[in-house]
């Protein structure tokens, strides 16, 4: 890869175009299964039979989306390159009985998802987006991609005390938005509204996975448009290249020797316990059903399994200018510096020598510089679904990255080469 080619920003283009069309885990798996659809890939149902025909196939379910390719005459044995991602990021999240208020402001009781920087969602113009479960048990999407929600904060007249001893928010009492004025609490009217929005019959809907979004769009930052600014880079930057690394590895066909696979799972940031989590069957089970339609056995899945390997890949800590100090001494990845490998001994994170050696190879093929990122011994380290994967499946993982500064937060910030040195490693590696 040429160093024009290397920053091209088409990338970073599309990365900003899906996430404002990715409010929701829903959203995001609809838009990738657009993207690959688009390749040539089309649904399976889980409730089918599958057949063992090559070609690109995926499985959607719920905010989970397992994508692979089936080279021609690939073996039942094939071991997978895959490559593993979370469509999830904290926000606030609408309670089973949203209409709320007080004091003449008409309010929405929301629950707080993950663990998000809570004062970055004050005094930001908010929308809601998610799923409508109607009453025949199907599902349709919704987004309110305007203003219509906000979480006022306190002046800083009524408390003092911010000045001295910071802002200290109280996740029940201070993080309920507003969307409007009236003394009464009407039941219903919050979803007798989006039922106008989805243009939905009135009383049809019988369930909601509901969450608040910014709607101020992605956007290019700095003197040079060097960085991005935009919601939900934890995680959909992955995803976002996850989808175009596995479209490019599928066009590459005959040549591959690996089965390439995207796993996008849902709810990774609160513990990934879930159907369509890391630490749920899906996985697997695809994987596995993909073998025995090849017409292969339990030892040819065991054989694929001992021969695959996963890169996790999740955003990661660039150095911060203003708090150096809470980072490793000798670690100070950078933003615009290539993505990182992500490494752990207590096993936070799946890294090890071997995997190592995996990624560098498939950065040294794409031509694309890796950084290291280790924490400092006196700080906690967060984890990812890579450990999750190894243990639960039995396959070699790797945890990778893009660096970024304001993880958690409504708006976070990443270098604008960064997403297309990943996708383009990322590709080299499902490519073998």
């Amino acid at each position: 890869m040429s160093a024009a080619a290397r920053f091209d920003r088409g990338h970073t283009d599309d990365l900003m175009t899906f996430l404002a069309a990715s409010p929701s885990p829903y959203h995001a798996v609809a838009n990738t299964a657009e993207r690959l659809e688009k390749a040539g890939f089309r649904q399976v149902a889980e409730t089918d039979a599958w057949d063992g025909t090559s070609g690109g196939k995926y499985v959607l379910r719920g905010g989970a989306i397992v994508a692979w390719y089936v080279p021609e005459g690939a073996d039942p044995h094939t071991p997978f390159h895959i490559l593993g991602a979370h469509t999830d990021s904290p926000s606030l999240r609408v309670k089973p009985r949203p209409d709320s208020g007080a004091h003449g402001w008409r309010q929405i009781a929301v629950e707080i998802y993950g663990g998000p920087l809570l004062n970055s969602w004050l005094d930001r113009d908010l929308g809601l987006a998610g799923r409508l479960t109607l009453r025949d048990g199907s599902t349709v999407l919704v987004n309110v991609d305007r203003p219509l929600l906000r979480v006022p904060q306190l002046a800083i007249h009524l408390d003092r005390s911010v000045a001295t001893e910071g802002l200290k928010l109280d996740k029940q009492r201070h993080l309920q938005p507003v969307w409007g004025l009236g003394d009464d609490v009407l039941e219903g009217d919050l979803i007798a509204f989006l039922e106008q929005e989805a243009g939905l019959e009135a009383g049809s809907v019988a369930g909601w996975d509901l969450m608040a979004h910014p709607v101020e769009p992605p956007a290019y930052l700095g003197r040079d448009r060097e960085l991005v600014a935009g919601p939900r880079m934890d995680n959909l930057l992955s995803v976002h290249a996850g989808a175009a690394a596995l479209a490019a590895a599928a066009a590459s066909g005959a040549a591959l020797t690996r089965i390439p696979v995207l796993a996008a799972f849902d709810h990774e940031e609160n513990g990934s316990q879930s159907d369509t989590g890391a630490d749920g069957p899906l996985l697997g089970t695809v994987l596995e059903r993909s073998v025995l339609a090849r017409g292969g056995s339990s030892e040819d899945r065991a054989r694929a399994f001992a021969g695959s390997v996963c890169l996790s890949s999740d955003t990661g800590h660039a150095v911060h200018p203003n708090y150096a100090e809470r980072h490793d001494p000798t670690h100070h990845p950078r933003v615009n510096g290539g993505p990182l490998l992500k490494v752990n001994v207590n096993n936070r994170y799946a890294t090890d020598g071997s995997g190592r050696a995996v990624f560098a190879a498939a950065c040294e093929k794409a031509n694309v510089p890796f950084q290291t990122f280790v924490s400092n011994n006196s700080m906690p380290c967060g984890t990812t679904i890579g450990p999750i994967t190894a243990a639960r499946h039995g396959i070699h993982t790797v945890d990778i990255g893009v660096a970024i500064l304001s993880m958690h937060s409504v708006r976070e910030l990443c270098g604008a080469d960064d997403p297309f040195l990943l996708a383009n490693a990322l590709t080299a590696f499902l490519e073998g």
